[in-house]
């Protein structure tokens, strides 16, 4: 039966004895704590007498080595060997100080943030080859064997990732077609060659304009949705419950947002060209008076169906990197929200950094190419 830990102030051999008893532990410890040290408040070397205590835990040590004062001496204690121990133990913890932390000032505190920076960039680079080693596995075992796609997953994927950003894709890019419309029919008109509008339009659009557009909008939507889905399964723990059962979350969550976003960029794309140049041609229609049967005729003639497929060829490598940014971001979330938080920041700023760089790389490869 539990008792309350309790004492008693006692002469034993002449001095004062703090006799305890009862249980002292977190549970029955109560005040007795407090009332011990107002009672040997101004008692000098006291002794502790615990051979009638009953049990004795860290929270008991504690309360007993707090009421001594620092003047407890193991010759002044009478105890059980376990409950001496635990009071050595935890009067060896009270007496340890935390040495301060001393921050590096000036140039060592830049090297040192070089130095975490060169290791968090390699650290990443090592992370997204361990993430592409499991993707390419994933992808080589569905190849292999067709039935392990998750065809369900992919088609609503498809849906809430791609084909519900149709709305905001065309009205964006249909106001960038307007206002390069309007730049170029105001500075050319300087020059009386106002009717070139239309091949500015069309190359503007066609050949950049409408992936770059696409793809920062999938970013911004798609990219921080994966992150933040797969990232809450990682916190939750859901996916080291899958791996218990047996299912690969590569196959299971990778790979069909991967294949979602890579079937419908090209659609996304293809949208984004017609708004775009409906933007366009509605300006110069408006602005200089310019049919719409002009604009279409001189986009056929002088701007050709090239830089479309220019800009159609971009579409499936902005698809794959978008995925794969947002995927292993999510990958990587912690068991806090905070780390969600970072993650889910990361994956849309790397995106869209990953998108321009493409592009320009893209852009490089086809002047020397003479596309």
């Amino acid at each position: 039966m539990a008792l309350p830990a309790d004492f008693t102030l006692a002469e034993q051999d002449g001095r004062a004895t703090a006799v305890l008893s009862g249980d002292w532990t977190a549970r029955g410890l109560l005040d007795a704590g407090l009332r011990l040290a107002k009672a040997l408040d101004g008692v000098e070397s006291p002794a502790f007498d615990l051979t009638g205590v009953n049990r004795c835990d860290t929270a008991g040590a504690y309360a007993i080595l707090r009421a001594a004062d620092d003047r407890l001496k193991p010759e002044d204690v009478k105890a059980r060997h376990g409950v001496l121990r635990l009071l050595e133990l935890v009067s060896a913890a009270i007496q340890v100080q935390s040495e301060p932390t001393v921050r590096p000032g000036g140039f060592r505190a830049l090297l040192e943030r070089i130095g975490r920076g060169v290791f968090g960039l390699f650290s990443d680079a090592y992370s997204t080859l361990a993430f592409l080693g499991h993707l390419l596995t994933a992808v080589g075992r569905s190849i292999v064997n067709p039935r392990r796609i998750r065809w369900a997953p992919i088609v609503a994927l498809c849906e809430r990732a791609g084909l519900d950003a149709l709305p905001i894709v065309a009205t964006t890019t249909f106001f960038i077609g307007a206002v390069v419309a309007l730049l170029g029919a105001n500075m050319l008109t300087d020059f009386g060659a106002q009717v070139y509008s239309v091949e500015l339009i069309g190359i503007s659009v066609m050949r950049e304009f409408n992936i770059l557009i696409t793809a920062i909008l999938l970013a911004g939507r798609s990219a921080s949705s994966f992150a933040a889905e797969i990232g809450s399964m990682k916190m939750n723990q859901e996916i080291d419950a899958m791996q218990v059962m047996g299912v690969d979350p590569y196959e299971a969550l990778v790979l069909p947002r991967f294949a979602a976003l890579l079937l419908t960029i090209p659609i996304l794309t293809f949208v984004a060209t017609i708004a775009g140049l409906a933007g366009g041609m509605l300006v110069v229609w408006v602005v200089l008076d310019l049919s719409p049967n002009f604009f279409l005729q001189r986009i056929v003639d002088y701007v050709g169906a090239t830089h479309f497929w220019i800009g159609m060829s971009k579409a499936p490598v902005m698809a794959a990197v978008i995925a794969a940014i947002g995927c292993r971001q999510g990958m990587e979330v912690g068991q806090d929200v905070e780390a969600l938080g970072r993650r889910v920041t990361a994956a849309v700023v790397h995106a869209i950094f990953a998108i321009i760089l493409i592009d320009a790389v893209f852009a490089l490869i086809y002047m020397e190419l003479d596309i």
